[in-house]
């Protein structure tokens, strides 16, 4: 590894499985167990220091196994949750005490909620300081952008914008992603690569993803965040994600060490509230 992270790195976006807790009802299986202890090992061996604990489509509702994880983990980790109408302000209160900061909306197939919750969550959760956390196929984002930023919140869209396929950079789908960028509000995770580019192997690996992050660089590094994805649940068939090589994909995309700053450490801490 011949790479040197700055202090406070911040991975943004990575889960935590509990084989004690079971899966939730409309979720997938469990991956498997991935414990703190697990995590703080990655984090030592690619020089991380803050994380983002969101919570995953398995669990549902269930928020228990992340926010073990935040208490475990101490002022160095924030939380995405996922609640409903049903969730209580004292739970809201509780929860944004513990660390969590946003709320996850996953557009696609295992998710707890859509984007049709937004409207109705976003406006309450956002009194307590939370963002929308958003996964979905990025081609959608030129028809809900309106949707997106009549939101009383920030928005977090994760994973470069997760485009089934990738598009060129002037498709009107990315620069919908851009025009979002140049509210101030809205945020892009550049992260997973795996689980839209449609080149996976070989010398030209992810390159159709590569772009995209070099537009977006170019165009507002101050809204961009990075992350592990780890444990990588669900990966491409015959793919198995390397942390150390995900890591080196993305220094590759951002040779700026300017950037690279602003992103791992200096926008996380704008967003989450990292002291």
């Amino acid at each position: 590894m011949s790479w040197t992270l700055p202090a406070r790195a911040c991975d943004t976006h990575m889960h935590f499985y509990d084989l004690r807790v079971p899966s939730a009802i409309g979720g997938p299986p469990l991956p498997g167990c991935y414990t703190v202890a697990d995590y703080r090992a990655l984090q030592s061996r690619l020089g991380l220091q803050r994380v983002v604990v969101v919570q995953p489509n398995a669990y549902q509702f269930d928020n228990s196994v992340m926010l073990e994880a935040l208490a475990e983990l101490g002022t160095n980790a924030r939380g995405v949750a996922v609640t409903s109408a049903n969730t209580s302000d004292a739970q809201i209160d509780a929860m944004t005490q513990a660390g969590v900061r946003g709320q996850r909306f996953y557009a696609l197939r295992w998710g707890a909620l859509g984007l049709d919750a937004l409207a109705p969550l976003m406006p309450r959760l956002h009194a307590h300081g939370w963002h929308a956390n958003i996964q979905l196929d990025g081609h959608a984002l030129a028809r809900c952008a309106g949707l997106l930023t009549a939101l009383p919140s920030d928005c977090v869209i994760d994973h470069v914008g997760k485009f089934l396929p990738p598009p060129r950079v002037d498709d009107p789908a990315f620069t919908a992603l851009l025009r979002l960028l140049d509210t101030g509000r809205c945020w892009v995770k550049l992260s997973a690569p795996y689980e839209s580019s449609t080149r996976l192997t070989g010398t030209r690996a992810f390159d159709d993803v590569a772009a995209l992050i070099g537009a977006l660089v170019a165009h507002a590094p101050q809204q961009l965040l990075w992350a592990t994805n780890w444990p990588h649940p669900f990966p491409p068939a015959d793919f198995i994600p390397d942390d150390s090589a995900l890591l080196r994909f993305f220094l590759d995309c951002v040779p700026r060490e300017q950037d690279r700053r602003r992103i791992l450490v200096d926008n996380p801490a704008r967003l989450y509230g990292f002291s």
